[in-house]
């Protein structure tokens, strides 16, 4: 079975009160929409924790494509973690990755499954992506 996944995190101040939202979709269609929310946190952390709250959901290898409209999770968990792990958890300027740990909780869920990841546009014409955008801005006010 092969899903499609979009994410979103939003942050109302940065840091401030935030959300994540995600929705699973099967052929197409919504199988499971859900969120949550933290008091203090930042629009990144969101970001990073919606699709490791989605991956979790699975707890036998799976086919996997999450939509996101943040190149900092995309470009993270694709190009950039493996020079962070290879340089002790230093950027290229040799300061402390942020969200470490939410980077390798997101690297060791990712290995599970096969996963393509896959920018979209924010705010415009994807549907899905604005619908879970919207949940991780209600998120927000719950």
């Amino acid at each position: 079975m092969k899903y499609k996944i979009y994410t979103d995190g939003a942050c109302s101040g940065n840091p401030g009160p935030g959300g994540w939202a995600v929705i699973i979709l099967i052929n197409n269609e919504i199988k499971e929409m859900f969120f949550g929310s933290e008091k203090n946190t930042t629009n990144n952390q969101m970001e990073l924790l919606a699709p490791i709250k989605a991956i979790q959901k699975f707890k036998k290898k799976s086919e996997i494509s999450i939509f996101t409209d943040s190149t900092y999770v995309r470009d993270g968990i694709t190009i950039w973690i493996k020079r962070w792990e290879k340089n002790g958890w230093k950027t290229s300027s040799k300061k402390p990755v942020k969200n470490k740990e939410l980077w390798k909780k997101l690297k060791n869920l990712s290995s599970k499954h096969s996963i393509k990841w896959i920018w979209v546009k924010g705010h415009a014409q994807d549907k899905y992506n604005n619908l879970v955008d919207e949940l991780a801005q209600e998120a927000i006010k719950k």
